[in-house]
Formats: structure tokens, sequence, C-alpha cells
């Protein structure tokens, strides 16, 4: 089976064309664990299956590397688009069909992709949650796929692992749980951002939905304009322009680390 090895501003990803339905034999639970474990496999934090859709250029199936499915993914959705105009799916200006509805992407200059996100929607603030015996003061948006925000001072000594663990599992956000992000103000319009991810159950070098989450509460709270920059732990700078209350767009990289094929001995393990 072919695949592509691709990597968005740091969150990476496993691609394979499904269009032909040659996926489906394989339970997910299963195969989608095992070809995202580090070490063991190809390793990545999550899986996408590109197939047919009669209401755009493909849709997508999106697994996180724990076999969860995810409504929206921004880091993935550019490396996708990128895929498929790599690959003659679709033109440099695209359409495609996710669970959190219809995404529209723009191919840039070099390896830069932009994405339309879906409307976000849910926006709270002031929230106020015990979480692992602290008073915690929170935002939340979902911007596709849940997240919670908290801006600190201290980005680089936050514990955003375990802090993002009693959040993600929080009764505040049951039962589906909640993505998790702390970000700090380094520039007029410009942030750093660390996220613990929902489904990969860690702490992320980037996460497009939680960078757009980050840069919709920094506007709203008047701490910054559009564009909004994010330097994510990966080290590369997402862009997130806000036009309006329902227009969101982010911009970035989408890599193609490599392409190969799966052996048998990388998931029959």
């Amino acid at each position: 089976m072919a695949f592509w090895k691709m990597s968005g501003s740091g969150n990476d990803f496993i691609i394979i064309d499904n269009r032909d339905g040659k996926m489906n034999k394989f339970d997910p639970r299963q195969f989608i664990p095992k070809i995202c474990a580090r070490s063991l496999s190809v390793g990545a934090d999550g899986v996408f299956y590109i197939e047919n859709s009669d209401e755009a250029d493909f849709q997508w199936q999106f697994f996180n590397s724990d076999a969860s499915v995810a409504e929206m993914c921004g880091n993935g959705a550019r490396c996708v688009a990128r895929y498929a105009f790599l690959n003659g799916i679709a033109g440099k200006n695209m359409r495609f069909k996710t669970l959190a509805g219809i995404i529209e992407a723009e191919i840039k200059e070099s390896v830069n992709v932009k994405v339309l996100m879906t409307k976000p929607f849910d926006y709270k603030k002031g929230i106020v949650l015990d979480v692992a015996g602290s008073k915690r003061e929170l935002s939340f948006i979902n911007t596709g796929v849940p997240h919670a925000v908290i801006l600190t001072d201290d980005i680089d000594t936050f514990d955003v692992f375990n802090t993002g663990r009693a959040v993600r599992y929080h009764d505040y956000f049951a039962p589906k749980g909640t993505n998790f992000n702390v970000y700090a103000k380094t520039g007029e319009s410009s942030f750093k951002i660390r996220t613990y991810e929902r489904g990969v159950e860690n702490e992320t070098l980037a996460c497009g939905t939680g960078s757009v989450a980050c840069a919709i509460c920094a506007v709203k709270d008047g701490i910054a304009k559009s564009p909004v920059t994010l330097r994510t732990m990966g080290g590369t700078d997402l862009m997130v322009h806000i036009e309006s209350d329902e227009k969101v767009f982010l911009e970035g990289e989408a890599r193609v680390i490599y392409t190969g094929e799966f052996t048998e001995e990388s998931y029959m393990y």
C-alpha cells in the first residue's frame, strides 16, 4: 500500500489514497494505532484516507493516532490539499468534504497552503474551572474541533501535559472532551503557542485548529489584530487571517517528507 508522509508545521500525517476502497478491509481501530506508533512503524499524529465525493473534489476520513475520529484538522487540511494538488486529484483552488463541513483551500507559493476554515462557534470567555487543584480561567471556542485556551506569561515552563490532560478530561467538557492550548504574546499581533491534542493525548509540535482558536480569542480580547502569527513548538509560523466571525483562514507550510509503501511488518505486530 502506497502512502505519503507529510508535515504541517510539525504535525505529521500519513496520507493514503482510498478512492479505490482498498483500506475498507482494514479495521482502523487495529491498523491506525500500529502505523502511527513511533519507532515501531511509520509514526504520525494522524492518518487521512482520501476518498471520492459527489459534493466536492474529494472527501477525507481522518483518524487521530489512537484511531479516534476527529471532525477537523487545520494542519492536516493543508497537507491533504497539497497532496491532492500534487497527485492531480484537485487544482490549485479546491473544495473537500470533512465531518466539520466543506473546506476550501488554495495552493500558494513554495510549500504554503491557505485554507478557509469551517465557521467557528460556541465562543465563551471567563470559564473558571478547578484544574488539578488550582483555579484556572479559560476561554473556549470550537474551530471545527473544541479548544480550551489560556493566555500565559510563562509559556516555556507551563506544564502543558498535566494541565492539558486535566482540562481535556474535565467534567465541564464531557463527554467528548476538548483540546487545550496555552499561548503567550511575543509581539503586536504575534504569539507563541503550545497545544495538548485530544486523540494524540500528548503535546504536539503544532495544531492548526488550536492556532485559529488562540488567534480568535486574542482578537476578541483586543490584544491582537488580524492577521495573527503564531510560532509553533515545531519552530514554524502559522498565520491566521480573520476577515469576519464566519470567515477565518489558516496559512502555513505543508511539506512532503517522504513517499513509500507499507509492508505487512509495519502493522502486523
